[in-house]
């Protein structure tokens, strides 16, 4: 692992000063060099992480897949939020629109003698050990992440944003990060917010982030596999995770009874949040209401069939649910 560190490490370096910074330079945009170095880095994770989905993840679901993919056009939009997100380009974004507010919420706590809470401190000789730190801080952020999920299935206008990431019919490795962009900045934004307040270092943080996504991958599989009893009550399986995704009305509607298996990472909150559905069957996906109903004449729902699309009908489905 230290070698892999390091040859990682060097890579960054090297990319960072032939092609980053020379670039930056050219532009006149000299003041950027240091986030151009993270940029480099987190584009370097995207990679490797695209290379991951692309490569292993999508040969598990070829070998067992749950079901046929008939619609490959949303795959590939599925694939547009990936790139945006797992390369960087999202978090670029964020970091020119959302950095000044970021830097003068800081400000403000360090002027009234805020100081965090250092959570990796908590058990001292025993929490200190990296392996150790980086699974609490993994509970911390699931827990957190728990009821942020849990909330974008309470409240309509919530689950207007939400509901982009549910209309895919078809999951695959790519469909994690098939999100409004709207609800991203909120989700960053919390995430950021927590990670300053308990302690967390910026390489814990990027260490943190990376396993979360890769395993959010995993679970959005479009594959036929079990963990095991035990299994799948100590991480989030592709099964356990396709539940949240069923098309049943109880499942994909918002309210206080909408949704189950809202873990990220790990079910065990779920269990004591009495929010687990154990079913063993693979549920089909998508939201209700995008079918029809002959019994009322609903027509089905259309939540878009393109990027653009998807964000404006969410957006506008949105303001209704805040009216």
């Amino acid at each position: 692992m230290t070698a892999l560190t390091h040859y990682f490490d060097q890579t960054q370096q090297w990319l960072f000063e032939s092609v980053v910074q020379p670039m930056l330079y050219a532009l006149g945009m000299s003041e950027l060099v240091e986030p151009g170095f993270d940029a480099t880095m987190w584009f370097m994770i995207g990679a490797l992480q695209i290379f991951l989905l692309v490569i292993v993840f999508s040969s598990l679901e070829k070998w067992r897949p749950v079901e046929s993919v008939t619609d490959k056009r949303q795959i590939r939009i599925d694939m547009i939020y990936t790139f945006i997100h797992r390369m960087g380009i999202f978090k670029l974004v964020l970091f020119f629109s959302l950095a000044p507010l970021v830097d003068l919420a800081m400000s403000f706590f360090n002027m009234k003698g805020f100081t965090p809470f250092q959570l990796d401190a908590i058990w001292p000789g025993v929490s200190d050990i990296p392996w150790v730190s980086l699974i609490i801080y993994l509970l911390v952020f699931d827990l957190v992440d728990y009821f942020y999920h849990r909330a974008q299935h309470r409240y309509a206008w919530f689950w207007s944003l939400h509901a982009v990431h549910h209309s895919q019919r078809q999951m695959t490795v790519f469909s994690d990060n098939r999100n409004h962009l709207l609800d991203d900045v909120l989700r960053d934004s919390v995430l950021v917010l927590v990670s300053y307040l308990i302690g967390v270092s910026p390489g814990q943080f990027v260490m943190i982030v990376v396993m979360t996504q890769l395993i959010e991958s995993l679970s959005h599989a479009n594959l036929r596999i079990s963990f095991g009893k035990w299994g799948e009550r100590l991480i989030v399986s592709p099964r356990f995770h396709r539940h949240h995704h069923s098309i049943e009305y109880k499942a994909s509607t918002s309210g206080p009874a909408g949704g189950y298996n809202f873990a990220v990472l790990f079910p065990v909150w779920d269990i004591l949040f009495k929010t687990a559905c154990w079913n063993s069957e693979y549920a089909a996906t998508g939201i209700h209401d995008q079918i029809a109903d002959p019994q009322t004449g609903q027509a089905a729902r259309d939540y878009g069939q393109t990027f653009w699309a998807q964000q404006k009908l969410a957006i506008k489905s949105m303001f209704k649910g805040l009216a």
